[in-house]
């Protein structure tokens, strides 16, 4: 298919050979636990893709981040969920580094060494809990001389084999003693820190979702990112950035997921054109508002008028998503199905956007609200 094609190249000029690398395992080798697409990810210089060019990294823009993600996510649904979680993390992290003085020398020294160190950046914010308000602190902080003892769980956690670092929220005491939110830089070989098992689902399976627990971990005070007098809004403005980066980008990769199914569909010849045609309208649709909204933040878009349109962007591409892959299974027919399980763990594999926070439903009153004139209040 001619799109998912053009994404396929964007790939390839990051990530020389990966595609080609992916390709060369079966469907199923590819999402199996245990399965080495994050290794091949990591060997074919992924961890860089959002890093700037001065530390190291191919500093992609997010237009290109979400055609690579479509691609990644053309081939592996479970790479492109737990890729996702690196990058973003890379991409707040490193919206920090251009500004002398905005990080300590221990938090330069750890952006330096990613793209070198190849080091994977897992995120252990509030994501993934149901029901929970997903900018509040997942892990709590006492304080402690040098440092905070850090206790809590993540689960899933994306990543939880193959990181180097975590990074979670926190809340520490503020200057007039409120808690404030903050985020941690923790060593994945940190005392305390262990991983359990959580997945118990095929499809996304080789993720590594699962459980991260850290008991009584101390994170010296150099490596926790917070507010301060001069930067007053530096934990806000990083989190609507990590927002907006997170929701477009995973829902790239589900994109492209979708779009392998109806490749697949229209290689095969299966159907009408105008059922064809319907198909390529539904993922091409839903690629075009994602790749929107991030060319709007190109363009300058950001605050609450890029979290809009990032939730807007993702709840389109889900529904869209949701009908082309039930009708390109459909199409494909009961004999693909019946031989192969690769076109049902597709289809399947797109389902888990619904699943991300937040939920439609947990947003609709305040994206209703904000279209109305009020500001974008999420819980």
């Amino acid at each position: 298919m001619r799109s998912l094609d053009s994404a396929r190249e964007v790939c390839e000029q990051f990530h020389p050979g990966l595609v080609k690398a992916l390709d060369a395992l079966t469907f199923a080798e590819r999402e199996t636990p245990g399965s080495p697409v994050i290794e091949l990810f990591r060997d074919h210089g992924g961890v860089g893709l959002l890093v700037p060019t001065e530390h190291g990294g191919h500093g992609a823009d997010l237009v290109e981040a979400v055609q690579v993600m479509r691609a990644i996510g053309s081939l592996s649904p479970s790479l492109a969920a737990a890729a996702t979680m690196h990058h973003f993390t890379a991409a707040t992290l490193y919206a920090l580094a251009p500004t002398e003085g905005r990080l300590s020398a221990a938090q330069v020294e750890l952006l330096k060494s990613v793209v070198p160190g190849r080091k994977i950046l897992a995120s252990g914010w509030a994501e993934g809990r149901t029901e929970q308000n997903i900018l509040v602190p997942a892990v709590t902080a006492v304080p402690v001389e040098g440092g905070y003892r850090l206790s809590g769980t993540k689960k899933p956690c994306s990543l939880s084999k193959s990181m180097d670092y975590l990074t979670a929220s926190i809340a520490v005491p503020g200057a007039t003693g409120e808690p404030e939110l903050a985020m941690a830089l923790i060593p994945a070989d940190a005392e305390g820190i262990s991983v359990h098992p959580f997945w118990g689902n095929d499809v996304l399976a080789a993720a590594e979702s699962e459980e991260v627990r850290l008991v009584d971990v101390f994170v010296p005070e150099d490596l926790v990112i917070r507010t301060t007098a001069e930067d007053p809004e530096r934990m806000v403005a990083l989190q609507l950035a990590g927002f907006v980066w997170f929701e477009l980008l995973i829902s790239a990769g589900y994109v492209g997921a979708a779009s392998a199914l109806v490749e697949k569909v229209l290689k095969r010849g299966r159907g009408s054109a105008t059922d064809q045609v319907q198909l390529v309208i539904k993922v091409e649709s839903a690629f075009a508002v994602l790749e929107g909204a991030a060319r709007g933040v190109l363009d300058g878009v950001d605050g609450e008028e890029a979290v809009a349109n990032a939730l807007v962007a993702r709840f389109a591409a889900q529904q869209a998503i949701a009908e082309s892959t039930a009708t390109a299974l459909e199409l494909l027919g009961g004999l693909d199905f019946i031989t192969s399980a690769d076109s049902a763990r597709l289809a399947t594999g797109v389902r888990p956007l619904a699943f991300h926070p937040p939920s439609r439903n947990s947003v609709a009153e305040a994206l209703v609200a904000y279209y109305n004139g009020a500001d974008l209040e999420l819980g």
